[in-house]
């Protein structure tokens, strides 16, 4: 099948639940035995859940994986990959310009627990094999691209080769491209993770993490981890990320194509030094990006020419449509100060190093009418560059 007919029909079969179109909702924390050691598929919710089963398998399906996990939320999803696989004395080598979430958790939980966390720009194949050799014990390669918030790519299927023959897991935050734009266990990687907050679910309203790991091996640590730590989703939150999953082919080609020609228009305004998009050709990994991915994503961020706090804040308070937001992934546009906002527990030496500047603005371009996001956007912009 192909990707838009698989995210429907996948992982679903109506005649085993009483021939409903949809998944039904089992809102169920327990399922009855009949007997001492029963083996019933399902027994208590915690372990499995029928409507959690379906999105699982779907994610697997999509992901091109053995078995998929759906968690909480993304920060229990990342945990319990971590948890899974790292102990004290193990190396983990992660893309310096990552999440907020995935910084703070490896520096502030698993550094303080004896796992070396190593960052690096991985953006050149060969600054892996630098790390590679100076660090003992490399248990696992963790990967972001496109990254959050300046979009930077790297080389999935050379990294990956890399660090497997040095023994060592990869997993990656596909977040931003969703299955729809690349497959990374495709390219050689272990595991593969996804804020389903954010495209799988695509109407914001939904806290949620999903994981699909290439084999079965894999499967069987997550498995036990997230029985023993507990972090698992509700059977209503992955109706909705189902029913998100249908659409998601339809809303990620609108994303792309609205993010494109705001981008190229982002770049002409005279309020904006930069634009960061892959589907620019002034995009550093332009390329590579036409190589590994399908698209470019609904994703842009700029650095203001008013590199301050309050021309920042003029764009925001100017905006009459595009709302403010945590987040990103919805129907609806939204920008984010990621300064204050998605990194904001990373401490300010490194998000000056990486290019997180105070004036800097991610745009999660929605599925709008692209002139009226860009009407938005350009007379907020408008208010940076003159000072209102």
């Amino acid at each position: 099948m192909k990707f838009a007919t698989e995210a429907i029909h996948s992982s679903y079969d109506p005649d085993d639940h009483n021939r409903a179109i949809m998944p039904p909702i089992y809102q169920n924390s327990m399922f009855q035995m009949k007997e001492i050691g029963e083996q019933i598929p399902f027994r208590y919710a915690r372990a499995s859940n029928p409507t959690r089963k379906v999105l699982e398998d779907t994610v697997a399906a999509l992901e091109h994986g053995a078995a998929g996990f759906a968690f909480g939320s993304g920060m229990a999803g990342i945990d319990c990959v971590y948890r899974a696989f790292l102990r004290p004395g193990d190396t983990i080598i992660a893309v310096s310009d990552i999440y907020g979430g995935s910084y703070d958790l490896l520096t502030e939980v698993y550094a303080l627990w004896g796992v070396n966390v190593v960052f690096a720009d991985l953006t050149d194949p060969a600054y892996l094999d630098k790390a590679l050799a100076e660090h003992a014990n490399v248990k696992m390669v963790w990967l972001e691209t496109p990254s959050n918030p300046l979009l930077r790519l790297v080389d999935i299927e050379t990294l990956a080769a890399k660090a497997k023959a040095a023994g060592a897991l990869v997993g990656i935050d596909n977040t931003f491209a969703t299955p729809y734009l690349q497959n990374p266990l495709d390219m050689g990687c272990d595991i593969v993770f996804h804020s389903a907050t954010k495209y799988l679910c695509g109407h914001s309203d939904v806290l949620m993490g999903v994981v699909a790991v290439k084999t079965e091996e894999l499967a069987r640590p997550m498995r036990a981890m997230m029985m023993n730590t507990g972090g698992v989703a509700g059977p209503m939150d992955c109706a909705l990320v189902l029913r998100g999953i249908k659409t998601l082919a339809l809303r990620m080609q609108r994303h792309c194509e609205n993010a494109l020609e705001i981008a190229r228009r982002l770049e002409a305004h005279p309020a904006v030094e930069k634009v960061f998009y892959p589907g620019l050709p002034s995009h550093e990994h332009h390329n590579l990006a036409k190589r590994q991915m399908r698209d470019f994503g609904g994703v842009v961020s700029i650095w203001l020419k008013n590199d301050s706090k309050e021309a920042a804040n003029s764009v925001i308070k100017n905006l009459q449509m595009v709302q403010m937001a945590s987040s990103l992934g919805g129907v609806e546009s939204l920008i984010n100060h990621c300064y204050s906002q998605s990194h904001s527990g990373v401490p300010h030496e490194i998000k000056t190093a990486a290019g997180i500047k105070i004036g800097l603005l991610r745009f999660s371009i929605g599925v709008e009418d692209v002139e009226d996001i860009w009407a938005d956007i350009s007379a907020a912009l408008d208010t940076a560059r003159t000072g209102q």
